[in-house]
């Protein structure tokens, strides 16, 4: 069998079944036996097309067949399925806020903020300015006020560690890019265990406050697909053994450059643009992706 067909739900609500799979197999073309990584939660299903593929619209076929169950649907080629690089964004997708906006409304302007990043993470505005527009708003914060967001209102999404430290387990690279601050991304690959970060650097007087300015260069939509570019030359490795998740517009352009480009509980036009989409499963839907098992996952 050439390609497979992995279906996966969220493990918080593991609604797969025989059924599902048999659903799912009436469509596929040759289809082979399923292949359970995880009861419940994740299957895959081998099958042979017998001519092109159009591995998205197969997956939204699959999708539709299976609706209303929350199911995810992951196309793909069997062969160089396993990835060797790992580049993440982090708000919305290995956190599951949008820090800038977690920092507004401890000082009571989260709502203004809070418009300017949806629109900008759904396209509608450019990135970059859409950022200084919002840092600006922060000028006169205490630093201070960073380590009581992180403490107080930023939490991992579920799969993140058993994602990033089972790649590495298995030897690949991982890099957690974020057009938000190194402030956020430090704390948040030490606690997932990412090998390296890159993110925009705040600026910071010498009264220990922000100036409500962002030190160039600007980490933005092209800056993200240049680390996922430069990591992979530096690796020494093909496009195809890249894998790259996130969510917003800023996302697109290194989620088009990648191997594997997973839109994760994401936009309109990042989910429609991708290679793949999870919109029911946490992040380790990302390594059933890759045909791991439940049994392989790294949790600690």
């Amino acid at each position: 069998m050439t390609h497979v067909a992995t279906l996966i739900a969220d493990p918080a609500r593991p609604v797969l079944d025989d059924a599902a799979a048999a659903i799912a197999r009436t469509i596929l073309p040759s289809p082979g036996t399923p292949d359970w990584l995880a009861p419940a939660v994740a299957v895959d299903l081998p099958f042979t097309p017998r001519g092109p593929l159009d591995e998205r619209a197969l997956a939204a076929r699959l999708r539709t067949a299976l609706a209303p169950r929350p199911i995810d649907v992951v196309v793909q080629a069997v062969a160089e399925r396993r990835k060797r690089l790992l580049v993440a964004d982090m708000d919305s997708t290995m956190i599951q806020q949008e820090c800038i906006d977690e920092i507004a409304d401890m000082i009571g302007r989260k709502a203004h903020v809070a418009a300017i990043t949806e629109r900008a993470m759904r396209g509608e505005i450019a990135f970059e300015p859409a950022l200084t527009e919002r840092v600006a708003l922060l000028a006169g914060l205490p630093v201070s006020l960073i380590d009581e967001v992180i403490e107080t209102r930023i939490t991992l999404t579920p799969g993140a560690r058993a994602l990033v430290r089972t790649m590495a387990a298995h030897g690949a690279r991982t890099c957690l890019v974020s057009g938000g601050f190194t402030l956020f991304t430090a704390r948040v690959a030490a606690l997932i265990g990412f090998h390296e970060h890159v993110g925009n650097v705040l600026e910071i007087g010498p009264d220990k406050r922000l100036t409500g300015r962002v030190v160039p260069p600007l980490i933005g939509r092209e800056a993200k697909r240049t680390t996922l570019h430069d990591r992979r030359e530096a690796l020494r490795l093909a496009q195809h053994d890249t894998l790259v998740v996130g969510d917003g517009a800023n996302d697109l352009a290194m989620i088009d450059e990648a191997g594997l480009g997973v839109a994760y509980h994401a936009k309109p036009a990042v989910a429609a643009a991708a290679d793949a989409r999870i919109d029911h499963g946490d992040l380790g839907a990302l390594l059933y992706a890759q045909g791991f098992r439940a049994g392989e996952f790294v949790n600690g």
